[in-house]
């Protein structure tokens, strides 16, 4: 568990980034930072590889205080994927996946054989891996920077709008294999982006920010679309919010026909066991149901 405890981010020009910020993210899901721009999530991310040092409170891994770990060790052991994948140029794909496994000091036949293993998981053909990044669509890029994340097996992965720099259709296929890939490795996740929709979608439990670092709502994409905490996080979920709502249950019927509930994901995600009579009754709570929510 990643817990943050009365955290502030004030930087010497007295802007304020994050604000008194109380969160407990759980083991084994994905927990999404999501705001407009300017809320802090970013600067909420960074905190936990140290990467950003808090003003006041504490970030804690597992009940361990972050600042108390070397911050080049605490890194070595957290995954760290960002927008535009952050590859080195002058590195073949292989050895971009196998950067960490070498700064650990793994013989080099072990770490390419970890990427070739990471490189068949993320959907790359293994054809590429004595490739350059510049010969890989933005697509492929990005699963390269997943693979290196995963590459030492850390617990945790911290990314940042890792794909928000690719074409919709190319997204939606990462974002599917992203899913697919948590359900087989049940990883700590902290997943930043500014789209509500992403993070519906791939979300157990999603933290809305408004801009000066304050968490608006802290809920699971089902509480969240039915019940928004204020006006701040209605506006921000818009005006299709029942749409949002209904295609939310739509997808987490189709984790559920294809067995990716295991391990109660599915029904993390609901908030609830996600039967007919339960969704009626959030509906009902609403007011005029899904019409009222579409309208709000």
């Amino acid at each position: 568990m990643i817990t943050f405890a009365g955290v502030t981010k004030r930087y010497p020009d007295g802007t304020v980034a994050v604000d008194h910020l109380d969160l407990e993210i759980p083991a084994g899901r994905i927990t999404v930072l999501v705001g407009p721009s300017g809320c802090g999530k970013t600067t909420t991310l960074r905190m936990i590889n140290r990467m950003v040092e808090p003003t006041e409170g504490t970030v804690t891994v597992d009940g361990r205080d972050v600042r108390g770990v070397d911050p080049a060790t605490l890194r070595r052991g957290i995954g760290y994927v960002i927008q535009q994948a952050g590859l080195f140029p002058h590195r073949t794909i292989v050895d971009n996946i196998a950067t960490v496994p070498y700064l650990l000091g793994w013989d080099k036949k072990k770490a390419r054989a970890r990427a070739y293993e990471l490189m068949e998981r993320v959907g790359l053909d293994p054809a590429l891996a004595r490739r350059y990044p510049a010969q890989l669509s933005g697509g492929q890029q990005q699963r390269v920077g997943v693979a290196r994340a995963l590459a030492a097996d850390p617990p945790i992965m911290l990314m940042d709008e890792p794909f928000s720099a690719v074409d919709p259709i190319v997204r939606a296929g990462l974002q599917e294999e992203f899913l697919r890939l948590q359900r087989d490795l049940e990883k700590t996740i902290v997943f930043v982006t500014h789209d509500i929709d992403e993070a519906v979608k791939l979300g157990h439990r999603i933290a809305v920010f408004q801009v000066g670092g304050v968490l608006a709502q802290y809920a699971t994409p089902d509480e969240l679309l039915a019940r928004p905490a204020d006006d701040f996080v209605t506006d921000f979920l818009g005006g299709e919010r029942g749409i949002r709502r209904l295609r939310f249950f739509k997808e987490l019927d189709a984790e559920e026909s294809a067995g990716a509930a295991d391990g109660g994901g599915a029904a993390a995600r609901a908030g609830s066991d996600g039967s007919e009579s339960d969704r009626a009754g959030d509906a009902a709570a609403e007011g005029d149901g899904r019409t009222a929510a579409a309208e709000r």
